[in-house]
């Protein structure tokens, strides 16, 4: 059974305002192996569990259409909000119960959720919405994530990171186990796909004020659910956090600019002609 996370309005927006999308290049690498496929032009990408839309945003620009599916009305919502696109559209339904016909999809992406479905029912699903040599792409980041700043060493930035990373651990969800890392892993050792591509290490670097990267971590699920239980904890722990890092950068404002890199990991498969 999926796991349904990340539903409310409040959550939703503050997905639409930190989370960090995949680079360009990353998208190139998605759509350099489509060309090698089936070539162009690309008529349709579906995007499942695309939360605010901000990676299905990216798609845009390289297809004909676009769809974002996601559970949450609350993430479809913000995600309209954002859509100036014309061959952008969303729809609310299960990753596992994908509302297309067979066969009629060139592109189906998830960013960042596949971890929270019911993963085998999923690929299946992906696999019967894909055009012959369709391909479908999976991408996550790791909580590895590294944090710099000019003339501060980096490594005790980084503890200080690790610090507050370790405490959240706690509240992880039990269905995550230690890493999300191995679902993937698993699914490209099972996919049913002769023709396909891992990559477990990929850094997007991508400056942003360090007040982004707190509401970065704090969109993540386990703080999320410290929040929940204990809103008190999860506060004081938050501005802890940020003063550390202040305190470690010698500066004093939250809205300076640091260099985030965040760490990727894909799956890139391409269904057989006889699938």
């Amino acid at each position: 059974m999926a796991h349904r996370m990340f539903e409310s309005k409040e959550q939703a927006a503050s997905y639409w305002k930190y989370r960090v999308a995949p680079s360009e290049e990353l998208i190139q690498r998605v759509l350099g192996f489509l060309e090698k496929r089936r070539g162009r032009p690309f008529q349709l990408a579906l995007d499942v569990g695309c939360g605010s839309g901000q990676g299905t945003l990216l798609l845009a620009k390289h297809f004909a259409s676009v769809v974002g599916t996601d559970i949450s009305p609350a993430q479809l919502e913000v995600a309209l909000q954002h859509a100036r696109e014309p061959n952008i559209t969303y729809r609310q339904c299960e990753a596992e119960k994908l509302p297309f016909a067979d066969s009629s999809v060139d592109l189906v992406t998830v960013m960042s959720a596949f971890h929270w479905f019911d993963r085998p029912r999923f690929l299946q699903e992906a696999l019967r919405v894909l055009k012959p040599h369709g391909c479908l792409a999976l991408l996550n980041y790791t909580i590895d994530m590294e944090l710099s700043y000019p003339g501060c060493c980096q490594q005790t930035l980084n503890q200080v990171c690790k610090e507050f990373y370790a405490a959240l651990y706690p509240y992880r969800n039990p269905c995550l186990g230690t890493t999300s890392f191995k679902f993937y892993q698993e699914a490209y050792k099972s996919i049913p796909c002769p023709d396909k591509e891992w990559q477990e290490c990929v850094w997007v670097r991508k400056p942003m004020p360090l007040s982004s990267f707190i509401g970065f971590v704090e969109s993540f699920s386990h703080y999320q659910k410290l929040l929940r239980d204990d809103p008190q904890t999860a506060t004081s722990l938050s501005q802890d956090f940020c003063q550390k890092l202040l305190s470690t950068m010698r500066v004093t404002s939250a809205e300076t600019e640091v260099e985030v890199a965040v760490k990727y990991y894909y799956l890139l498969a391409c269904k057989p002609l006889e699938a």
